[in-house]
């Protein structure tokens, strides 16, 4: 269920909460952000059919819709969220190098 500080963004199960997720556009009554679901469109090249059926089976068709058409109508916002996130991590890997393990198979 929405807090009371969940903002209806004007989007069937979409809202932002600022202290959930940073304030991002997420599915309501959810932790998974408009653009978890886009990415899992866009880089694992899945249906909204097979996203709510494999990746969030706790979503409904309609659910994944929603953040799809909320993306649509807000990629701008969305990409750029994207954006900064990436440039964060990058910037902590820089500055904190020696918390950062390399867990990937050897030869990888």
């Amino acid at each position: 269920m929405a807090s009371e500080a969940s903002v209806q963004s004007g989007y069937s199960h979409i809202v932002r909460t600022p202290e959930v997720l940073g304030g991002e556009p997420r599915i309501e009554e959810h932790r998974i952000r408009v653009r978890d679901v886009v990415m899992a469109r866009d880089l694992g090249g899945l249906t909204p059919e097979e996203i709510a059926a494999n990746v969030y089976p706790q979503l409904t068709l309609g659910q994944v819709y929603a953040a799809l058409a909320y993306y649509e109508d807000h990629h701008d916002e969305i990409d750029r969220a994207a954006e900064n996130e990436s440039q964060f991590v990058e910037q902590f890997l820089k500055d904190h190098p020696q918390l950062v393990k390399d867990v990937r198979p050897a030869g990888s």
